[in-house]
């Protein structure tokens, strides 16, 4: 507990030192000290002097401060964080397993109690005492007209947060890497799988990463002719394991006679054990690491204020807006015309995943074309500096940027990792085939080297090191989805005359197909406040339910009922909590940043946007784009695209 202050306040004395023109400081300063500090720091006399011996009046010196502290933060934080992605190398690449070794490196923390430490080192005590620290709707009111130096200023100070325990650091490290091991390990298995026409549509020795493969497998049947049946059993096989009844005897491959996913039998018998609530009790891991996080935030007491006021810098009810805007979008109404226009039949539950706008050739072709290109992700990281400069990268940022990315193949899905000091490459790991890349890989590296161009240009040409990165996940997002999207275009294929508004009728539906699962996880959340003593099968009723009652409102008017509780498929749910709503407002963001690059050079923009740094997102939206997050943006293009496509059709 913080101390009461007894002897005579450091207050008065410092601004007779000092004068009343830093009074402000001096008042704000000592009672950001005054909140943290305990007994273990010193008694009163320790913090009286302290606040005197430290606080730092002058410019020039205050300045020389704030470079310090840059440069030590730097330095700390970011060696730090290149061991802990390094020791997580085995962990998250495919290849050779060591599984006890491999979980212990990746929940090696060399220093577990360091929030704790620059407390007792007094590190942030000379930052909280001499740097603002404002509140969101401070940063949100003022920010836009800050200086750098200013925005550094606040980031260090901001940097320092609570004092947390190393009892809650190693929980938040042992949940959390449970949580993410059964994410990339939740790989099931079709071989067996028989459709409803009685056929085996996959190879004996198939598995399915749920639910990111599973969804890819989905849309792979649209250049099917004869995928339909195979697209409704997948969509059985994800309803089970969002509910948890896929067969263990198929999960642990004992069985090798034909399971139908639809009535759930195995060889024609009823399945009679599953694999039961093991998500929901890894999504109620998490949620204990954030009921121990919650007591060491007085101001931000619970998972939903850090995620959106600290890390998103958007609040709450702001998102949450964003996300009913697109959901309640009038354009969803012709838009999902067109979908079915497109497939020439009624629409089912799983053409919420559908992404075939833009025509391309079948699987089959674009692997073939992929493999003469680029082979495997080892091909590809060799092709890097061309591939920019197929996009209109000079040859000197083509090769700077692509020499710094790294490529490799996850255990899970996709990623990318940015590097925290510049010394150190990006990397991109993305998913493969046995031995090529194929489509679906490349495809997927397409959208992390998105995020490996923001990465590495906001690392390297920011105005300083305290503003490296974006503001939030949603804007790496943004260039994600940009540079995904041009993935036909480096491998060569034409585009046709509709190709701008089909990507732009595309984005408006991948923002609201994402919207969906978005929402339900923040209702799923509020509801474990409300519920703080729920258990795992109480936690799967109300997911199923809040699916159902979202599905109902938002997607059966469209699409007609869903018997699989589909919006609750993410994984992210369980090992990235209250990450969905970034994917939503990147197609918003990256919609925005489309507009405006596309009569402009798209390498030159990407730097200049990805340079200003981690301000706060409307900020820097003003600044990429001149004005900011806006979803009726989005909306009111793709009302006219869809419009100018169904009048083509």
């Amino acid at each position: 507990m913080a101390i009461t202050i007894a002897c005579s306040d450091p207050t008065h004395e410092l601004i007779v030192r000092h004068g009343e023109s830093s009074r402000e400081r001096i008042e704000a300063g000592v009672a950001r000290v005054r909140e943290r500090w305990t007994d273990g720091d010193g008694d009163e006399e320790a913090f009286h002097t302290f606040c005197l011996d430290h606080f730092v009046a002058e410019p020039d010196r205050l300045t020389d401060l704030t470079d310090r502290l840059e440069v030590a933060t730097e330095q700390i934080g970011g060696h730090l964080y290149e061991m802990h992605r390094t020791l997580r190398r085995w962990s998250d690449l495919r290849g050779d397993r060591m599984d006890e070794i491999d979980d212990l490196l990746a929940m090696f923390d060399p220093a577990p109690d360091l929030s704790d430490q620059f407390y007792k080192q007094k590190i942030a005590f000379v930052a909280l005492l001499n740097l603002d620290r404002p509140d969101l709707q401070t940063m949100l009111k003022q920010g836009d007209s800050w200086t750098a130096e200013q925005w550094a200023a606040v980031r260090i100070c901001r940097g320092f947060g609570p004092r947390i325990p190393e009892s809650v650091s190693e929980l938040a490290r042992k949940l959390g890497h449970r949580a993410d091991t059964f994410v990339s390990d939740f790989h099931v298995p079709v071989g067996t799988l028989v459709t409803p026409d009685g056929r085996r549509p996959f190879d004996s020795d198939r598995k399915l990463l749920a639910h990111w493969i599973i969804r890819e497998e989905l849309r792979g049947g649209y250049a099917d002719g004869d995928g339909l049946p195979r697209q409704r059993s997948l969509m059985w096989v994800m309803g089970r394991h969002i509910d948890g009844t896929i067969p263990k005897a198929v999960m642990d491959g004992s069985s090798t006679e034909d399971w139908d996913p639809a009535a759930n039998t195995i060889g024609g018998q009823p399945a009679t054990e599953f694999v039961g609530l093991e998500r929901y009790e890894r999504w109620l891991d998490m949620f204990k690491v954030a009921q121990a996080y919650d007591e060491h935030h007085s101001d931000h007491p619970t998972a939903m204020a850090r995620k959106f006021d600290l890390q998103r810098e958007i609040p709450e009810t702001d998102v949450e807006r964003l996300l009913l805007d697109l959901l309640e979008s009038p354009t969803r109404k012709p838009l999902m015309e067109l979908v079915a226009s497109r497939l020439g039949r009624p629409l089912e539950v799983h053409d919420i995943y559908f992404d075939e706008l833009i025509p391309s050739p079948a699987v089959e072709e674009l692997d073939a074309m992929v493999r003469d290109r680029y082979g495997d992700h080892r091909g590809l990281q060799l092709a890097l500096p061309d591939l920019l400069r197929s996009l209109g990268y000079p040859g000197g940022a083509a090769d700077f940027l692509g020499s710094r990315v790294q490529v490799e193949v996850a255990r899970g899905a996709g990623h990318a990792m940015r590097p925290y000091l510049p010394e150190y490459k990006a990397w991109l790991r993305t998913n493969s085939l046995d031995h090529e890349l194929g489509w679906d890989g490349f495809d997927t590296a397409m959208h992390e080297l998105g995020h490996n161009l923001e990465q590495l240009i906001s690392t390297h040409f920011v105005p300083r090191p305290a503003l490296r990165g974006v503001p939030n996940t949603a804007c790496t997002e943004a260039f994600a989805f940009l540079y995904q999207a041009l993935a036909p275009r480096v491998l060569g294929l034409d585009e046709d005359n509709h190709a701008a508004d089909c990507t732009i009728a595309q984005t408006m539906l991948d923002a609201c197909q994402i919207a969906g699962p978005a929402l339900l996880e923040l209702h799923v959340w509020r509801w474990l406040y409300a519920n703080p003593e729920a258990d795992a099968e109480s936690l799967r009723t109300q997911v199923l339910k809040i699916a159902s009652e979202l599905w109902s409102t938002h997607f059966e008017p469209y699409i007609g009922p869903d018997k699989h509780a589909t919006l609750a498929a993410y994984q992210h749910m369980i090992g990235y909590p209250l990450y969905l709503a970034d994917y939503a407002l990147g197609h918003i963001i990256s919609h925005q940043i489309r507009q405006h690059v596309q009569h402009r050079d798209l390498a030159r923009e990407t730097h200049r946007i990805c340079s200003i740094g981690a301000v706060t997102p409307d900020a820097w939206m003003r600044r990429a784009v001149g004005n900011g997050i806006d979803a009726a943006a989005l909306s009111d293009d793709a009302g006219e695209a869809v419009l100018r496509l169904l009048q083509g059709a």
